[in-house]
């Protein structure tokens, strides 16, 4: 008989979270594995894990959700004025200049509007783990859409661009500058570019279970490789690695792409935000009201060109309240495509981490966090 009693605590209060953790993992079968960590006014509420080799200091590829740890260093540098949303990305990288980019704003690009999703050949392994390589080829090449006439999700690429603004502003790259600004100061469990004495606590990512049905799903939704879509997520280069195998990369792993190479517990994504909004370990919070009103304020809502779907953008993350109704107006985040779920919603004073090591069908949070996110938010709103 499965065994899948969660481990961990919850606070007062927060027993029902706990419990639909725990139907969530008897449901999903033997193999379920995953954490989920959420923290109130700056205090640790619920720490949950469950599953056959992890455990709640276990770290995970983060996918996507490593654009949020990447965009609130953009958000800090902001405030601190080192970053000017509304001025245009040629200001800072000027070769960018070219194919009639010379005029997209920061925000703009932010936003995913800029039209840069990928390169028309894809990129190789070796490009993929190396931002500066990207940065390189989208910044000499043409947009696929007039910038800021539409938006769409720039999956492996957004923060390998606003990456390289950063570097020309500031001489760092983002990686370095996240954990000098947020993972030291803070003790947030997120690592861009995996330290050797860190690597035993990994745990690689399992491949999705294909049902019959869900090939059926998969085949009619297929775009073709040079699609949007297609160029989006590097389907267009038959060479490159697959999605879901990212992580278990070790060039991926080492050098962390901002995009998508982050390795992070189930805490960390929930104390970078956590950190964002409350103050922890005695400083300040990382961003003040300002920052966290703009950061939260939606800036592409509608079609989107990749996604074929309706999505919202604030400025370098998901408007999350636009998933998740019971969040609070402003929240703000972002998912990866292995089932992750991070965000803050200032409003409410919470902060969500969640990642799971099974890869998803379909890619993304799905039916985990639409259960956990409402049991969270009952047991903080009490009847």
């Amino acid at each position: 008989m499965i065994d899948n009693t969660p481990q961990g605590t919850v606070a007062a209060g927060f027993e029902s979270v706990r419990d639909v953790f725990a139907a969530i993992a008897t449901s999903e079968g033997a193999d379920y594995a995953a954490q989920m960590v959420a923290y109130r006014h700056g205090e640790r509420v619920v720490d949950l894990w469950t599953g056959p080799a992890i455990t709640g200091t276990s770290l995970l590829g983060a996918y996507s959700a490593s654009k949020g740890a990447a965009h609130l260093v953009v958000a800090r540098l902001a405030q601190d004025g080192v970053l000017d949303l509304d001025r245009p990305v040629a200001y800072y990288w000027p070769e960018f200049a070219v194919h009639g980019k010379q005029d997209i704003l920061l925000r703009e690009l932010l936003a995913h509007r800029a039209g840069l999703v990928g390169a028309d050949t894809g990129f190789t392994l070796e490009e993929l783990a190396d931002d500066r390589a990207i940065a390189e080829r989208l910044g000499a090449q043409r947009p696929y859409w007039r910038p800021g006439s539409a938006f769409g999700y720039h999956a492996l690429v957004m923060a390998a661009l606003s990456g390289e603004v950063v570097r020309r502003a500031t001489g760092q790259s983002i990686q370095s500058l996240f954990a000098k600004l947020i993972g030291e100061p803070y003790g947030v469990d997120f690592h861009f570019g995996l330290a050797d004495d860190q690597e035993s606590r990994f745990v690689p990512t399992l491949p999705v279970i294909m049902t019959p049905d869900m090939q059926a799903v998969a085949t009619a939704q297929a775009t073709g490789p040079n699609s949007l879509s297609g160029i989006a997520f590097n389907r267009n280069n038959p060479h490159g690695p697959q999605v879901w195998e990212l992580p278990n990369l070790e060039v991926i792993r080492r050098q962390g792409p901002a995009s998508l190479g982050g390795v992070a517990s189930g805490d960390g994504l929930a104390r970078m935000y956590a950190a964002a909004i409350d103050s922890m370990n005695g400083l300040a919070p990382l961003l003040d009201q300002d920052t966290i009103d703009a950061v939260g304020q939606i800036h592409s809502i509608g079609y989107d060109l990749v996604n074929r779907s309706q999505k919202a953008f604030t400025p370098g993350f998901h408007a999350t309240s636009e998933y998740y109704p019971v969040l609070g107006q402003g929240s703000f985040g972002h998912s990866g495509a292995g089932g992750q779920q991070a965000f803050a919603d200032p409003r409410n004073g919470i902060a969500f981490g969640y990642t799971r090591r099974r890869f998803p069908f379909p890619a993304g949070p799905g039916r985990d966090c639409e259960l956990l996110i409402p049991a969270l938010y009952a047991a903080i709103t009490p009847s």
